[in-house]
């Protein structure tokens, strides 16, 4: 049940940000410019906002940590830059703790403090890029753990009324890599606040394989969150560029999920083709794999490439510009297409 607390609109003055350069918001590094920013800071700034809607463009983008978009022309209308902080305990017992963090804290950090305090349930997710307000969002997840495991709820303004409004995880409709606020319809509610709820005695997960087998090479037998998290980042930097050193936003493309009678067809053709189930019907194919039988990894154009360590992941060397890369990947999916007939669908967002 989506939850909604009328609020008083609070009139304020401001003022915006013309020609304002984004690119140091976003882990690409390809050159962006806002007609128009405002950061935000509270709900109070929202408030304010929508209070003078008719004073503003038409047309808003919301900005967190930019680790999830390619900018290929720049953003028409209002940016809203996400800059909501603060970590705060709504509830703790000798089992679990309740977080309500704010949606601009930086991901990882996050995870930092969680590890670091014995609270279990996101160590898993370590060394991701991007701000918690976007975890909901895109339903991050990797290494067998998804963040939409220990959602509470999701706390927003709606841009058009200025109320607020609070999602539960049931109505937040998380899905593998998605969520409602990637319909169209819900683009419009600004995430302000994400709450946790993380176990004090956490059970770690270590189904991922790759995670198993670096913990074994380790002689961990036992493994505790904070192992967990050590032996993720390692495996994430053996494989992931830091986007300080070479853009990008990690993943580019999903993994595809086929039928399994469409795979044993597949299988007849490409008998190496490496699988992972998810229910009784679905098989998951490693994009990855796909990628590079199909020859691109490694492959570079320009300043624009294919990460050579993790074929997933599309780069910018320097000075790629956004459309750049943006070609470059739509080569590589109609490759993948014309190759296997499965159509690679995009992790990120592309404006």
């Amino acid at each position: 049940m989506i939850i909604r607390i009328c609020q008083k609109i609070f009139c304020m003055p401001f003022s915006l940000l013309p020609n304002y350069d984004i690119t140091p918001f976003t882990t690409f590094g390809v050159p962006t410019y806002a007609e128009y920013a405002f950061p935000i800071a509270s709900e109070t700034d929202l408030h304010t906002l929508v209070s003078h809607a008719h004073d503003m463009p038409p047309e808003w983008f919301i900005l967190g940590g930019g680790s999830n978009i390619l900018f290929s022309r720049p953003i028409r209308g209002l940016t809203l830059l996400v800059d909501i902080r603060g970590i705060e305990h709504l509830h703790e017992d000798t089992r679990e703790v309740v977080l309500r963090v704010g949606a601009g804290e930086s991901w990882d950090p996050f995870v930092s403090y969680c590890v670091t305090n014995g609270y279990g349930g996101v160590e898993n997710l370590s060394l991701i890029y991007g701000s918690v307000g976007a975890t909901p969002i895109q339903n991050i997840g990797a290494y067998g753990t998804e963040v939409s495991e220990v959602i509470e709820y999701v706390e927003t303004v709606d841009l058009q009324t200025g109320e607020d409004v609070t999602f539960s995880r049931e109505d937040c409709r998380f899905g593998y890599r998605t969520s409602i606020f990637k319909s169209p319809a819900y683009r419009r509610y600004f995430i302000t606040h994400v709450v946790y709820r993380l176990s004090k005695n956490p059970q770690v997960n270590t189904s991922y394989r790759s995670l198993q087998t670096a913990l074994a090479t380790k002689d961990i037998s036992s493994p505790t969150i904070a192992d967990v998290r050590r032996t993720v980042i390692e495996l994430r930097q053996s494989k992931l560029p830091d986007p300080a050193q070479v853009g990008n936003a990690g993943s580019f493309f999903q993994n595809v999920h086929v039928s399994q009678a469409f795979f044993a067809e597949l299988q007849k053709t490409f008998p190496d083709i490496p699988s992972f189930s998810i229910t009784r019907d679905i098989i998951k194919v490693p994009a990855a794999w796909l990628i590079e039988y199909c020859g691109w990894k490694g492959y570079r154009e320009g300043d624009a490439g294919v990460w050579p360590y993790q074929p997933l992941v599309m780069v910018n060397y320097g000075k790629a510009g956004g459309q750049d890369i943006l070609d470059l990947s739509e080569r590589v999916r109609t490759s993948v297409w014309n190759t296997f007939g499965l159509w690679l669908e995009r992790e990120v967002t592309v404006y």
